[in-house]
C-alpha cells in the first residue's frame, strides 16, 4: 500500500472532537523536530512547526517536503496523528 505524500496540518482535537491533551503537545512534537541555531536558541523545522486554527485548538503544520529530507521523521508525525485519533487537514504546498 502506496503512502500518499502530502503537507497536513495536524488538529489537536481527536476525531470525536475532543480537546487533545497535554495543551502543550504541539509544543513538544515540533521540539522533537527542532534543533539549535548558532545563538543556542532552539529552532523549529522549517518542514514542521506550529499553527494556530480558528477553532482555538493547537496545530502543526507539516510541510511534504520533509518526507524528502527525512521520510522517517516523516511517518512519525503521521503515525502520532494517527496513533492519538487527530484531526488531519491536507493542504497545498503553497499554503505550507
Amino acid at each position: 500500500m502506496d503512502q500518499k505524500i502530502e503537507s497536513f496540518i495536524i488538529v489537536g482535537a481527536t476525531r470525536e472532537g475532543k480537546t487533545f491533551r497535554p495543551s502543550d503537545w504541539a509544543d513538544r512534537l515540533c521540539g522533537v523536530m527542532a534543533a539549535f541555531g548558532h545563538d543556542n536558541r532552539v529552532k523549529y523545522s522549517q518542514f514542521v512547526r506550529p499553527g494556530c486554527s480558528l477553532t482555538g485548538h493547537k496545530t502543526v503544520i507539516v510541510d511534504a517536503r520533509l518526507h524528502k529530507a527525512n521520510p522517517l521523521a516523516y511517518q512519525f508525525v503521521v503515525d502520532f496523528a494517527h496513533n492519538n485519533n487527530l484531526q488531519i487537514e491536507a493542504i497545498s504546498d503553497d499554503q505550507v
